[in-house]
């Protein structure tokens, strides 16, 4: 059985109480990463493993089932790294169900919360990794727009691109230069992308999302993320594969 470390981000505000004692005013904000891993095994607490107890076999049994194996450890980082890879790749390979031919997919590096470690993944895995209500979606946008997205993604340092796309990007995050298979953003056409509902509504600074047409965005349970990323793992299961990705330069820095 495999363990994986938890990482809290804890917040911390300090605040003041004005002459009036009537409300409080922020005066400082921190952070920290509090690392939650196998040191805490030595000392458990009894009491806190009472309550639990009882939730404990269906958590297992939810969680615990094989979906598939990756052939490395795959985590997710900027300006590219394996797992900001394979997951908008996922969500091409998903798009057939839709009758949908995308031209590219974005995934948000933010939305993907935990790494894939080498071995067997298990369904628990998966919604580590993908633990939001977020919804596969497609939608249209124009040359003009689609260039403005990937300005708005250079500004980010990055985010998860389909394979066929390369974008340039200087130490300061403005974009050099973008291409899809080779091409050039042609102004004068319209590009079809696959990404998730909550991006399509212009969030974590891609604002040119906002401008969409032609969204399809089907909000049933069955078209979480989660359950395409599965749907992908066990594909590759039932045909003797292993899951994998590589690093192709989709996002690359130059001076």
């Amino acid at each position: 059985m495999k363990t994986k470390p938890f990482v809290f981000s804890l917040f911390v505000a300090t605040a003041i109480i004005s002459s009036c004692g009537s409300h409080y005013q922020v005066s400082q904000v921190s952070r920290t990463r509090l690392l939650v891993d196998s040191r805490y095994d030595s000392s458990p607490d009894m009491q806190a493993a009472q309550v639990v107890a009882p939730f404990q076999h269906v958590v297992d049994s939810t969680m615990s089932p094989v979906v598939g194996t990756a052939a490395r450890y795959m985590s997710a980082d900027r300006p590219e790294d394996l797992l900001s890879n394979l997951l908008p790749d996922i969500l091409m390979w998903g798009a057939a169900k839709y009758d949908e031919k995308p031209d590219f997919a974005v995934y948000n590096i933010g939305g993907i919360r935990a790494a894939l470690a080498k071995g067997t993944v298990t369904y628990g895995d998966v919604v580590d990794v993908a633990p939001f209500e977020n919804k596969i979606c497609f939608l249209t946008l124009s040359g003009e727009k689609v260039i403005e997205l990937f300005q708005q993604i250079a500004a980010r340092a990055g985010e998860g691109l389909s394979h066929g796309v390369q974008l340039t990007i200087t130490p300061d995050s403005q974009l050099v230069s973008v291409t899809i298979n080779g091409s050039p953003i042609d102004k004068n056409r319209s590009y079809r992308i696959a990404t998730l509902d909550y991006l399509s509504q212009g969030n974590d600074g891609m604002d040119a999302f906002k401008s969409h047409t032609n969204l399809v965005s089907p909000q049933s349970e069955d078209n979480n993320i989660r359950y395409i990323i599965i749907d992908y793992f066990r594909d590759k299961m039932a045909k003797g594969q292993d899951v994998d990705t590589q690093l192709e330069g989709r996002v690359a820095v130059k001076n």
